[in-house]
C-alpha cells in the first residue's frame, strides 16, 4: 500500500494541516478535516488560488477568522477592543467562518434572528453589526493582497435592525434623587451627585484625577479639562463644575492622591455596581440606570431656559467646537448656567453624612 505523503501536507493529531510556498506567499492552515482526500482537494484549491491570483490578478478569497484576526492585531488601541472582538467572535460562530465576500444581508439574517430569539435589545445586536462593517470597510478599502487587490471587492449593505425596543430614558426628580441618596453608600453619593451636576459619562467620572482641575482666575470656581483619552469624543473636554457639582469634589478632596472618586483607597470601574443597583431597588427606582444621570441633567438644563448651544458645551456634546479653547468669559457663563439647575437645599444633608462617612473611613 503506498504512504500517504503529500509535500505541504501533513497531520497533527487525527486533522491534515498544510503548510506550503507558493510564488513566495505561505500557506499555512488546518484544513479541519481528518479524511486525507478531502485534505488533498483543499490543498490543491488554495494553491490553484494562489497562482490565479499571482498571473490574471484574481482576488484571493479571505475567511472571516483571518479578518477578524487582522482587525485584532490593527486595533489593540481601542478601548472597546475587548467587547469588539467578542461582538465579531460570536456572529463567527452562529454564521460561520465564511469568506468576507459571502457576508451580507441574508447571512447575517441568522445571527440576527438568532440574539432576537435570545431576548437581546436591538442596540446591542446593532453594536455588533457596527463592528462588523468596520471591519468589511476596512477589508474593502484598507487591506490588501500582495497583487494590490482589496481584500473584498465591494462593501456589503448590512442594515441595523429596528425593534422598537429601545427604553426611554428616565428622568429623575429631585425627590427621586433625595430618595436614592438614602440609600446610596457614601462614596457612591459623592460620585452620583458629580454626575447628575455634570453629564459626565460613567468612565470620566471614575477616572477623574486632581491633575485635570483648573481654577479660574481671580476666583475659587474650577473646572475639569478630560484628556481626549477619556472621553468618548476623543478630544479634550471642560467639564464645568456647578455649586453641587462642587459639594461632591469637595467631599472627597485628599482622600487619594491621584483619583478624585475612589473606595477603600482604590479607584472604582464603574458606578453601576451593587451598591448602586441595591440602593434604586430599595428607593422604588428599578428603572434607573446610571446613563439616565446625563440625561437627567440635561433635562433640568432644559427646565432652566439654559440656550441649546450653551447645553452642548455643558454636555460635551461634539459640535464641531474646540471646546478647551474656551475663554473667560465663555466659561463663567457656562458655571452660571449650569448653577441654575443646582438646589437651594435639597442636597445639603444628604452629601454632609457622605462627606462625614468618606473621612471616617480614610482616617
Amino acid at each position: 500500500m503506498r504512504k500517504r505523503k503529500i509535500p505541504g501536507l501533513f497531520k497533527i493529531g487525527e486533522i491534515w494541516h498544510i503548510d506550503k510556498v507558493v510564488n513566495g506567499r505561505r500557506i499555512n492552515k488546518s484544513t479541519g478535516t481528518s479524511d486525507f482526500v478531502e485534505a488533498q482537494q483543499l490543498m490543491a484549491m488554495l494553491i490553484d488560488q494562489a497562482r490565479r491570483a499571482d498571473v490574471f490578478g484574481e482576488r484571493p478569497k479571505i475567511r472571516l477568522s483571518k479578518a477578524i484576526e487582522r482587525y485584532s492585531d490593527e486595533n489593540q488601541h481601542l478601548s472597546s477592543i475587548k467587547d469588539n472582538e467578542a461582538h465579531l467572535k460570536l456572529i463567527q460562530e452562529v454564521i460561520g467562518d465564511l469568506y468576507i465576500d459571502q457576508i451580507f444581508d441574508d447571512t447575517v439574517s441568522v445571527f440576527i434572528k438568532k440574539r432576537h430569539k435570545e431576548g437581546k435589545k436591538s442596540k446591542t445586536v446593532n453594536i455588533a453589526l457596527g463592528v462588523l462593517r468596520r471591519l468589511l470597510k476596512l477589508a474593502s478599502g484598507k487591506w490588501r493582497h500582495s497583487n494590490g487587490l482589496t481584500w473584498l471587492e465591494t462593501m456589503p449593505i448590512i442594515e441595523n435592525v429596528k425593534w422598537q425596543d429601545a427604553r426611554k430614558p428616565f428622568t429623575l426628580s429631585y425627590d427621586d434623587q433625595a430618595k436614592l441618596f438614602n440609600y446610596l453608600p457614601a462614596h457612591l453619593q459623592s460620585m452620583v451627585l458629580f454626575k447628575v451636576n455634570t453629564g459626565c459619562r460613567e468612565q470620566e467620572v471614575c477616572q477623574l484625577r486632581w491633575e485635570w482641575e483648573c481654577e479660574l482666575l481671580g476666583s475659587d470656581e474650577i473646572v475639569f479639562i478630560l484628556p481626549e483619552w477619556v472621553t468618548k469624543n476623543k478630544e479634550e473636554r471642560v467639564v464645568v463644575i456647578n455649586q453641587d457639582a462642587r459639594k461632591a469634589i469637595e467631599s472627597v478632596r485628599g482622600i487619594h492622591e491621584d483619583f478624585v472618586f475612589t473606595y477603600r483607597g482604590h479607584p472604582l470601574t464603574a458606578i453601576n455596581n451593587s451598591g448602586w443597583k441595591t440602593a434604586r431597588r430599595k428607593a422604588g427606582l428599578p428603572l434607573v440606570r446610571v446613563h439616565d444621570l446625563k440625561h437627567t441633567y440635561g433635562r433640568r438644563l432644559r427646565a432652566a431656559d439654559v440656550r441649546f448651544e450653551d447645553r452642548q458645551d455643558l454636555l460635551g456634546h461634539k459640535n464641531g467646537n474646540i471646546t478647551t479653547h474656551y475663554s473667560e468669559a465663555e466659561l463663567r457663563n457656562l458655571i452660571a448656567a449650569s448653577n441654575k439647575i443646582c438646589q437651594k437645599d435639597g442636597n445639603s444633608r444628604n452629601i454632609h453624612e457622605a462627606v462625614v462617612l468618606i473621612r471616617k473611613k480614610a482616617a
